[in-house]
């Protein structure tokens, strides 16, 4: 679209949200972990109030009728933005939708809710299940969204239900977990679908047990991951195997494309440096790729959401 339909649309989303909200050119890069990449053409932020549903709604409407992409920016733990930006309409969860409710064994919270603060809150009420999410830095509908997961357990494992705002035709539906298809970082959730809140079923537990799990957790993760500009793993595991025992062996530890290498502590895990390039990331995704594949004809398939780049060497592959 040209500028001026940007200037349009962006002036359409102001008329049903306060000016404040609708931005041009904002830059998504800042609000994920790797802190690089470009800007979104529009940027949106909605918060959760008495008429958030409604509001929520009339922006569907407006971005259906401009017929642009959509992209649900999150906590953009898992998310890689090129440089050049993302052309469409970026959502960002404002104030409000970080709620928080336990009743009996279940808890309910809204989309952004931070994973941590889920796990320690779960935790504390006396529930267990949820411990694994303390290590995984991102929001409860993030985590819906790709079926998050790590120490032995995933989304999947306790999910009941989310509440879905499709930004195509408006409505905001449940979805079961049937429905939804969870899988190895995947659901049938796609693009254009929002997250508003999520509903998990836990089991009674013992508070100070589930914290010592949680304490372990934060402990392994610091002595086994590494800091730094990262968004966690990159690639899928194959089925049976590691990608970062396979990246390893074949002696990329370390490997560097301009301002982005891959790290000497985990070899699944890439890191940017400080006001480094998204484009180097992904040169350095292409480069990994393409040495597995010649070493191990093996393809290994990207768990990093990928946003404004052409498609990869690994497009229609499995692991």
């Amino acid at each position: 679209m040209s500028a001026r339909r940007w200037d349009r649309l962006a002036q359409d989303l102001a008329g049903v949200l306060d000016g404040p909200a609708v931005s041009r050119e904002r830059p998504i890069g800042p609000d994920t972990t790797y802190r690089v990449g470009g800007a979104a053409r529009v940027g949106v932020t909605l918060a959760a109030d008495a008429v958030a549903d409604a509001v929520a709604v009339a922006v569907a409407e407006v971005v259906a009728a401009h017929r642009c992409d959509v992209l649900v920016v999150g906590k953009g733990s898992n998310m890689l933005v090129a440089d050049a930006g993302f052309d469409g309409v970026a959502v960002w969860l404002g104030a409000g939708y970080d709620w928080v409710e336990i009743n009996g064994t279940h808890l309910r919270a809204g989309a952004a809710a931070g994973l941590p603060v889920l796990a320690r809150q779960s935790a504390a009420a006396g529930l267990t299940g949820f411990e694994w999410a303390v290590g995984v830095p991102g929001s409860l509908g993030g985590a819906v969204r790709m079926n998050a997961g790590g120490h032995g357990s995933d989304m999947a494992a306790s999910l009941v239900h989310a509440d879905v705002l499709d930004l195509r035709s408006g409505c905001i539906e449940h979805w079961t977990q049937e429905r939804l298809e969870l899988g190895y970082r995947c659901s049938a959730l796609a693009d254009h679908h929002l997250v508003l809140g999520a509903e998990v079923g836990l089991a009674s537990g013992d508070a100070p047990s589930s914290q010592a799990l949680i304490a372990e957790i934060v402990a392994w993760r610091r002595e086994n991951q590494p800091g730094g500009q990262n968004a966690g793993s990159v690639f899928a595991n194959p089925v049976g195997d590691s990608a970062g025992r396979i990246i390893e062996a074949a002696g990329l530890k370390g490997h560097r494309v301009g301002t982005a290498s891959v790290s000497d502590k985990h070899a699944n895990f890439f890191i940017a440096d400080r006001r480094g390039s998204a484009d180097d990331l992904h040169a350095l995704m292409v480069e990994v790729f393409a040495r597995v594949r010649a070493e191990f004809d093996l393809a290994l398939r990207p768990e990093t959401r990928l946003v404004g780049f052409e498609a990869g060497p690994w497009a229609g592959q499995t692991g």
